[in-house]
C-alpha cells in the first residue's frame, strides 16, 4: 500500500473506485502544494569570454581615446558642465573632454561592485552584481497585443494586468518599470499611476521614472510612503533606466533623472542605446568602444553627485537594416557586442544590464521564439545581472504580447536550472540507479523524486500591506488551504514519468486527487574605418552615420481593456471601484 494517504473502508453506495471530490478537491490539493521560488538567479558558470585581455585592453584604450578626443555632450544641464569642470575635465560650451584614464579612476573609486534592492516583501531582495542574476520584464511599449483583440495602445488595465503576472510567475523576480505605457492617463500624472501600481500589485522590486527630474522624486516620494522615508535615504529600493542621447551625448531629462535618483541613494543604469549603423558605426569593435565611452562618462557623473551611489553600466546594442532602418534581432554582432561590453563591466568593477528575450516579430511565433533565444542564451552565458525585457517583447519593443509574456517568463523559469551549471556530486553522478539498473535495461521504474518545476504552484493572494513604522511594510501571507475532498481513487503503485505506460493500480478509498502539471515551464560593404567615423560624425550626427530613418508604423485605435480590475482605490481621490477580479 502506498504511504500517501490512510487506507479507508469504502463508502456505502456508489461504485467502488470511483474518484469523488471533482473540482474543489483538485483546487484544494494544488493550494496544498508549493512552488520553490528565488529572488534571484546564482550563476555557477564561469561567464563566456569572446576576447583576450589583450583585446579588451584594446577597447579600453579606444574608448578613452573618444573621451579624449572627440568628447562626450552634457547637453542643457550647466550644473553638470560645472560638477565635471572641477573634477578635472575639459569643458568647451556644451562638449566634455575627459583626460584618459579619468572616468575609470572616479568610477572604481566609490561605485559599488554589487548592492541589494529591496522588496515590499524583504524575501524578495534582489543581489544586483556578482554572480547574480535578475530577471526583469520588458520595458517601454506604447502597445499591447493579445489573442482576443490584436493589437492596440496599451492602458492602466493592461499596465497593470503585467504587473500581476510579474508579480504571480516564480521566473520572474523583479516588477519593472514601464512594463506597457498606459496612454489613456495624461502625462503629467501617469508616473503616479504606475509607480502606485508596482506598490499595490506586487511585493517585487520595482522601477521608477525618469521621464523628468520632478517625476523621478515623485517616484521616491512614494516608495517613501511605503518603506518610509529613512529607510529609502538609507537603503536603494528602486533601480531605474537611464539612457543616453547616442551617439554621445547626455540630455537634461536624463541627467536630472540621474542626479535625483543618486542624491537619494537610489541606483540607476547608465545605458547607451545603439542601433549599429545609425547611432555607432556598423563593426561590434565600435558599438563596444563606442558604448563604453558612454558609459564612463555617465556613471563617472553619477559617482560626482553622490560618491557611492549604486549604479549599473547598461548596454541596448541592436543591428538594423541598412534597408529600411528598422532594428533587427538575433543578428550575431549584437550578441558578440554584449559578450565584449559585459567582460568590460567587469573589469570596471559595477554590475552588467543588457540582453533579454528580443525580437522583432509582430506575433509570438517560431521567428519570436527563434530570435529571443538568440538574445537570451547570450545574455545568460555573458553573466548579465539585470535583464531588463525578459519577457513579453514584440515588434521591436513597440508592443508587449500577453501570450509572448507567458512564454518568455517560462524560459526564465527554465534557465533558473541552467544556469546552475552540472551537478557533480553523489547524487548527480547517479552511480546507485546505475548499478541498480545495469546493461540492457531502462530507468523508467525507479521511484525519482518528481523535480520542483513539475509541482502545481498554489492559489495566489494580492499583496497588501501591513503598517510599520521603521522599515518596509510586508506581503500578507497566502490564503490558507482549505479541507480536501476525500473518496475512491486508484493511484499507480509507483510514479513514473506521465508518459510511459501506467503500471499496475491499486484502488483506495481516500486518496486526494492530486494532479500534476506539466512543466510551464554576402558580402560585406565596404565602410569607414572605426576612427574615421568617430571623428568625422561626432556626438549625436545620426543621420551622417546613415540617411535611411525608421518608416512610423500605423497607430491602431484605442479600445477599451476587456479585463477588469479587483477593488481599487484612486491615489489621488481616494475613490473606490470595484470591478471583476482577473485572472
Amino acid at each position: 500500500m502506498s504511504d500517501m494517504t490512510d487506507e479507508q473502508p469504502p463508502p456505502t453506495g456508489g461504485r467502488s473506485g470511483r474518484r469523488s471530490g471533482g473540482r474543489a478537491a483538485r483546487q484544494a490539493a494544488r493550494s496544498k502544494t508549493s512552488t520553490e521560488t528565488q529572488a534571484y538567479l546564482t550563476r555557477a558558470m564561469d561567464p563566456f569570454e569572446v576576447l583576450s585581455t589583450e583585446g579588451l585592453e584594446t577597447i579600453e584604450y579606444a574608448a578613452d581615446t573618444i573621451l579624449e578626443e572627440t568628447g562626450i555632450d552634457f547637453r542643457d544641464y550647466p550644473s553638470a558642465l560645472t560638477l565635471l569642470a572641477d573634477a578635472g575635465a575639459d569643458v568647451e560650451g556644451e562638449r566634455v573632454r575627459f583626460p584618459r584614464g579619468m572616468c575609470r579612476q572616479i568610477i572604481q573609486g566609490s561605485a559599488p561592485s554589487t548592492y541589494t534592492q529591496h522588496g515590499r516583501n524583504p524575501v524578495r531582495n534582489v543581489q544586483v552584481g556578482g554572480d547574480a542574476t535578475v530577471l526583469v520584464p520588458a520595458y517601454g511599449s506604447p502597445f499591447v497585443r493579445d489573442l482576443d483583440e490584436g493589437r492596440r495602445y496599451g492602458t492602466i488595465e493592461d499596465f497593470k494586468n503585467f504587473v500581476k503576472l510579474a508579480y504571480l510567475h516564480p521566473g520572474l523576480h523583479h516588477s519593472g518599470g514601464t512594463i506597457v505605457e498606459p496612454v489613456d492617463i495624461p502625462v503629467s500624472k501617469r508616473h503616479l499611476d504606475m509607480v502606485y501600481s508596482h506598490l499595490k500589485y506586487s511585493d517585487k522590486p520595482f522601477m521608477g521614472s525618469v521621464t523628468a527630474a520632478e517625476r523621478a522624486q515623485d517616484s521616491i516620494d512614494l516608495a517613501g510612503l511605503v518603506f518610509g522615508t529613512d529607510f529609502v535615504q538609507q537603503n536603494t529600493v528602486m533601480t531605474s533606466l537611464i539612457n543616453a542621447s547616442s551617439p554621445m551625448a547626455w540630455d537634461a531629462t536624463m541627467l536630472g533623472a540621474a542626479e535625483t535618483y543618486a542624491r537619494s541613494n537610489q541606483a540607476t543604469m547608465i545605458s547607451p542605446f545603439i542601433l549599429a549603423g545609425a547611432m555607432a558605426p556598423v563593426t561590434v569593435a565600435g558599438v563596444a568602444a563606442q558604448t563604453l565611452a558612454e558609459a564612463l562618462a555617465g556613471i563617472a557623473f553619477v559617482q560626482l553627485v553622490n560618491p557611492g551611489a549604486p549604479v549599473v553600466f547598461g548596454s541596448f546594442a541592436s543591428s538594423m537594416s541598412m534597408q529600411t532602418g528598422a532594428p533587427t534581432f538575433g543578428t550575431p554582432e549584437p550578441a558578440l557586442v554584449l559578450y565584449t561590453v559585459a567582460a568590460l563591466a567587469r573589469r570596471l568593477g559595477v554590475p552588467f544590464r543588457s540582453g533579454g528575450n528580443l525580437c522583432g516579430s509582430k506575433v509570438p511565433d517560431a521567428q519570436a521564439a527563434s530570435e529571443s533565444m538568440s538574445t537570451f542564451i547570450p545574455s545568460l552565458m555573458a553573466g548579465v545581472n539585470f535583464m531588463l525585457h525578459s519577457a513579453g517583447w514584440l515588434e521591436g519593443g513597440l508592443t508587449m504580447g500577453y501570450e509572448k509574456f507567458i512564454i518568455d517568463a517560462d524560459q526564465c523559469n527554465l534557465a533558473a536550472t541552467f544556469v546552475k551549471g552540472i551537478d557533480l556530486s553523489e547524487n548527480g553522478l547517479a552511480l546507485d540507479a546505475i548499478r541498480e539498473v545495469g546493461p540492457g535495461q531502462h530507468f523508467l521504474a525507479l521511484p525519482t523524486p518528481w523535480p520542483t518545476s513539475k509541482r502545481p504552484s498554489p492559489a495566489p493572494t494580492w499583496p497588501t500591506t501591513t503598517p510599520s513604522s521603521s522599515g518596509p511594510r510586508m506581503a500578507a501571507s497566502r490564503l490558507p488551504s482549505g479541507p480536501t475532498a476525500s473518496g475512491n481513487r486508484c493511484w499507480p503503485t509507483t510514479r513514473r514519468p506521465p508518459w510511459t505506460r501506467p503500471p499496475t493500480r491499486q484502488c483506495s478509498t481516500s486518496s486526494p486527487v492530486v494532479r500534476r502539471s506539466s512543466p510551464t515551464s554576402s558580402v560585406e560593404p565596404d565602410f569607414p574605418t572605426i576612427g574615421d567615423s568617430f571623428q568625422s560624425v561626432g556626438p549625436s550626427s545620426v543621420a551622417d552615420y546613415t540617411r535611411r530613418g525608421y518608416r512610423r508604423l500605423p497607430a491602431d485605435d484605442l479600445v477599451d481593456n476587456a479585463v477588469s480590475n479587483p477593488t481599487e482605490v484612486n491615489p489621488h481621490n481616494g475613490a473606490q471601484k470595484n470591478n471583476v477580479v482577473p485572472l
